[in-house]
């Protein structure tokens, strides 16, 4: 499956996001509970644009992550309307930019827009291009029986099942003590 480089940063940048849950988090903490964690997420993946900083920032981030989290997981057609609420929601207007170290690429928002907007829209936009592609099935939730973890299987047969490296280790570990005894 072949996506834009923005698209492919939008979808790891959503997935990122979502599994700050306890569910899907490394630690089991929700991993987005303070200004701080929001920032460190935010630079790990060079989102440009305003930050606010503040617990109600966080609060609203975290309501859109729970909304791309419902989003992730459903079907294509039932998708096309969230991504149209989302982008109506925000009266997205696409738009070519340039910033940073960054070509020129589509927003649908001002830089100076809420976080969570933005964050709403860009994801958005990314599935734009995965519905147009008939890509859906490659939006996946983690086959770990302990992780509820998302990711874009962006394998070119379509194989891949565990969110990580280490969840799929875990559940190969467990499949051969299961085996062995």
């Amino acid at each position: 499956m072949i996506f834009t480089d923005d698209t492919i940063a939008a979808l790891g940048f959503v997935a990122a996001l979502a599994d700050t849950v306890p569910e899907a988090s490394e630690s089991g903490a929700d991993e987005l509970s303070t200004p701080e964690q929001l920032s460190a997420i935010l630079d790990a993946w060079w989102y440009s644009g305003r930050r606010d900083g503040t617990a109600a920032e966080v609060a609203e981030v975290a309501a859109a992550r729970d909304r791309l989290r419902v989003l992730w997981r459903l079907d294509r057609d039932d998708a096309v309307n969230e991504v149209n609420a989302i982008l109506d929601e925000a009266n997205a207007l696409p738009r070519l930019v340039r910033h940073d170290d960054l070509d020129w690429h589509v927003h649908a928002t001002s830089q100076d827009a809420p976080l969570a907007s933005r964050i709403l829209v860009e994801a958005a936009m990314a599935f734009v291009d995965v519905i147009r592609a008939d890509g859906m099935d490659r939006l996946r939730v983690c086959q770990a029986d302990d992780c509820a973890g998302i990711y874009a299987d962006l394998s070119k047969n379509a194989s891949r099942r565990y969110c990580s490296t280490r969840c799929g280790n875990r559940m190969a570990a467990r499949a051969h003590r299961a085996r062995v005894e």
